[in-house]
């Protein structure tokens, strides 16, 4: 058998998600699909990470398997051949040993979540970002971004959907950075916990609007009820940046 890992870029806007579902269109069965047109080959492709709906990837990794041997260049053109209408592209393929496994070899995972903090309307990011009309304090955002890093219990910061099995998750990074009327929120760690960053930037956009404390973020950490935290932020705004391996 042959390993091959791409990357992936793509607009998850109508999709129902990475992963396959009977209720519509998911990113991963029309990369599956499309593997089958240009292979002649049943696959099922592995993702490092199961974006939701609306979801965008700058750097999604799957792997899949295949009996015959392909050279790189022809899995990047030839899938990109039949992606060209779905508004998904392989940016980079190449092979890997039989041990690569694009989720269980990730060390981690960086998302971005895209605001746009201004009046108007949105028209050439329209569902690819959350604007916010109200004027926020990027400092106190700041401020209280700081509490993230570390080791937490992150209940508070999850779905009701979530089906991990420990709560428990290590931040290594987070930065926001605002240039003119756009804040890019930037977040890293090795897993996530369902909704998690969306949820983290709801609660980061009641604090820039004064609804939360900087120093509150700590002790919603401590009490790790889903009700204390902010709002969960619209999918149409995160995006899965890259995956370190």
């Amino acid at each position: 058998m042959n390993r091959y890992k791409i990357i992936i870029e793509y607009k998850g806007t109508n999709f129902v998600g990475w992963q396959k579902q009977d209720n519509g269109l998911s990113i991963q069965k029309v990369i599956e699909k499309s593997i089958k047109e240009l292979t002649k080959e049943d696959v099922q492709i592995f993702g490092a990470g199961r974006t939701d709906a609306g979801v965008h990837a700058l750097g999604q990794v799957a792997h899949f398997d295949l009996v015959k041997d392909f050279s790189v260049d022809s899995i990047r053109d030839g899938l990109n051949k039949y992606l060209r209408y779905y508004l998904i592209s392989i940016i980079e393929a190449s092979k890997v040993e039989d041990d690569f496994h694009a989720r269980f070899s990730a060390k981690k995972r960086e998302y971005l979540y895209k605001i746009i903090n201004r009046r108007a309307p949105l028209t050439v990011d329209r569902n690819l970002a959350w604007v916010l009309h109200k004027q926020l304090d990027i400092k106190k955002m700041q401020d209280a971004a700081v509490f993230f890093i570390g080791q937490h219990n992150l209940n508070a910061f999850r779905s009701v959907n979530c089906q991990s099995k420990t709560t428990i998750k290590t931040i290594d990074k987070i930065e926001i950075i605002s240039k003119q009327n756009t804040i890019s929120i930037i977040v890293q760690a090795k897993s996530f916990l369902h909704s998690q960053v969306r949820i983290m930037v709801g609660t980061l956009v009641y604090v820039g609007e004064g609804k939360i404390d900087p120093n509150e973020i700590l002790e919603i950490i401590k009490i790790a009820k889903r009700e204390n935290a902010g709002p969960t932020a619209p999918a149409e705004g995160l995006y899965l940046t890259s995956v370190i391996y």
